[in-house]
């Protein structure tokens, strides 16, 4: 077969094109899933926060590089099980000490990069993995690539050697699936002992799922069992769709005093190795399988995490919902029971009783409509002090008809969440107890309850403005006619039952022909209006912020409800991308869908 020819100047540029619109969609699509955050503790939450963690990484660690830079070496990240024998194997395939291994486990700690000299500038730190701090010497610091160059190898490839994927140490297996997860090429290291792992297979399996390029090797196994295990190992690869990749099987032998294996142990890998470094073609073709793969699964997993994202807004509104239904309700119950007489009870009715001489006046008042209002005026029996106490008994009952509720709403609050995982979650760690009200509600109810007293004497002084010399304002004075407002409000809609309507019902009569007897009919209708919607955006104020102890947790969340359909466009973009070069017969970033 002759070789295809060369791609003209035009071909090259469209490819160059092609490449650059991929660019810029993965990167996009990098920004959607960094900003995709699932906060809420959900079932299945800790896994898609995993497996969107993963796909950023990738796709900053290793995707978006490696297409930024095509004709970069193809790197080969020799990973797998503790006691493998993967530094040793990797010394002896550079044939010097490059990395360390040791007796205590974990033993490879810090990844080690070999390279060519003349392939340095392709991994500095703006390229692959670009978190790791690159040094020239020998550290055990996980946060470091280790570079050696070295003429053993061949120009075009890169070897890493990376910490056990089962390591005991959690930073090593997050970092040993950092590694091979930028790889070109992973190079699996396993042993006659440990082939079966279950945790080696895992990553394997993944390697699968992304079409990524794999090549296997056996190590340390004894003559005597190289054909048995070989086999078994062959048939696993095989039945978990890795049937093509190369299996190379390292026989168990001395190592000289440099900690090398003898050449030829290793010389079927070196020579592999060797022919795909000096193969262009056979090396963009390593290189486009798992980046293409790595590109498909991305996409594929990031529809999932929108669908997350989405139930993290309904699951964050259902919060919301739940708060206001408890609030709402103890907003509905104080109002009510500021309007039906409730609070015409006990100390209030006592201390009004006082202040009218309730007695004489309810007498009154079974005689006919005629004159009432003047015998009003001359049966008055209150005095200033009087008055007060009736402020002062306002103040109790209100407060603690505010505090009442306040509690019953907060303990809905709590029990609606604590029922719902996601809600639960919030709760723990919540400054203070969501459970109770707020430990200065009561410090804020009577500056509320004061405030709005005062917001009731100031109306019934701006009323009575030009009838303050009047003999029937001097009569009642300020304060008498404000508390006077105050019962009328809390009577409006004469809700109580039984004797009790009686008695509230005919306080209520009282206080507004006492008004009535200085304002006449209109104007008390509208300063109770008044004083009763200064009362109710007050306490519909206080409880409000009392209910803003939970939202603010649902708040700081800061979820975006943008977020799930971002997600899924930036997705179906680099998709749509895909597709196109695949239908055109081009092949960034890989082979078709």
């Amino acid at each position: 077969m002759s070789p295809a020819p060369p791609p003209t100047t035009e071909q090259s540029a469209s490819a160059a094109a092609d490449e650059s619109r991929m660019v810029t969609a993965l990167v996009r699509l990098r920004q959607t899933l960094v900003a995709a955050d699932l906060p809420l503790d959900l079932p299945g939450s800790d896994d898609l926060r995993k497996a969107r963690s993963g796909m950023v990484d990738q796709l900053e660690d290793y995707v978006i590089p490696r297409l930024m830079t095509l004709d970069a070496p193809l790197l080969a990240v020799v990973g797998g099980s503790t006691g493998a024998g993967k530094s040793t194997l990797v010394n002896s395939l550079v044939g010097e000490k490059v990395t360390t291994s040791g007796v205590l486990r974990p033993t490879t700690r810090s990844p080690v990069l070999v390279h060519h000299p003349d392939d340095a500038h392709w991994f500095g730190q703006d390229r692959l993995l670009p978190d790791l701090e690159r040094v020239q010497h020998t550290t055990n610091d996980p946060d470091a690539l280790q570079l050696v160059a070295s003429t053993a190898i061949p120009q075009g490839l890169a070897v890493l050697d990376a910490p056990d994927v089962d390591s005991v140490e959690e930073r090593n297996r997050l970092l040993a699936a950092q590694l091979l997860a930028a790889a070109d090429l992973w190079l699996f290291v396993t042993s006659a002992a440990r082939y079966a792992d279950q945790v080696p297979w895992g990553f394997l399996k993944q390697a699968a799922d992304r079409s990524t390029a794999v090549a296997i090797i056996l190590d340390r196994t004894p003559d005597e069992a190289i054909q048995t295990v070989s086999t078994h190992l062959a048939r696993m690869l095989a039945s978990r769709g890795l049937k093509d990749s190369p299996l190379f099987v390292v026989s168990e032998g001395r190592v000289d005093e440099q900690g090398l294996l003898p050449a030829h142990h290793v010389a079927d890998i070196r020579t592999w190795l060797e022919s795909l470094a000096d193969d262009v073609d056979a090396r963009t073709v390593v290189v486009r399988q798992t980046l293409d793969g790595a590109v498909r699964t991305i996409t594929r997993q990031a529809y999932p995490v929108a669908d997350a994202c989405a139930e993290q807004i309904e699951i964050a509104q259902k919060l919301k919902q739940d708060v206001d239904a408890a609030y709402d309700k103890a907003v509905d119950d104080v109002s009510a029971a500021t309007a039906d007489g409730t609070l015409l009870r006990g100390e209030v009715l006592a201390r009004w009783q006082e202040f009218v001489g309730t007695g004489e006046l309810l007498r009154s008042l079974e005689t006919r409509v005629g004159g009432l209002r003047d015998r009003l005026v001359n049966a008055i029996k209150g005095k200033p002090q009087q008055a007060e106490r009736v402020t002062v008994a306002v103040e109790s009952g209100l407060e603690t008809l505010v505090l009442e509720h306040a509690e019953a709403a907060a303990e809905r609050a709590h029990a609606a969440w604590a029922q719902q995982p996601a809600g639960a979650g919030l709760l723990v760690g919540a400054p203070g107890d969501l459970g109770r009200a707020s430990r200065d509600l009561r410090r804020r109810t009577e500056q509320m309850v004061r405030e709005w007293q005062a917001d009731v004497l100031d109306m019934v002084r701006a009323e009575g403005a030009d009838k303050r010399t009047t003999a029937r304002f001097l009569a009642f004075g300020v304060n008498g006619l404000s508390v006077a407002l105050m019962v009328v409000v809390f009577a409006h809609t004469a809700g109580v039952t039984g004797a009790e309507a009686g008695v509230a019902g005919g306080s209520a009569v009282v206080g507004q022909k006492l008004l009535e007897a200085v304002f006449g009919d209109q104007a008390v209708r509208t300063l109770a209006e008044r004083a009763r919607r200064s009362l109710e955006q007050r306490i519909t104020a206080l409880l409000a912020d009392e209910k803003a102890r939970y939202l603010s947790r649902v708040d700081a969340l800061a979820l975006s409800p943008d977020a799930a359909e971002g997600l899924r466009e930036a997705a179906r973009r680099v998709d749509d991308l895909r597709y196109r070069a695949a239908k055109s017969g081009k092949t960034p970033p890989g082979d078709a869908p």
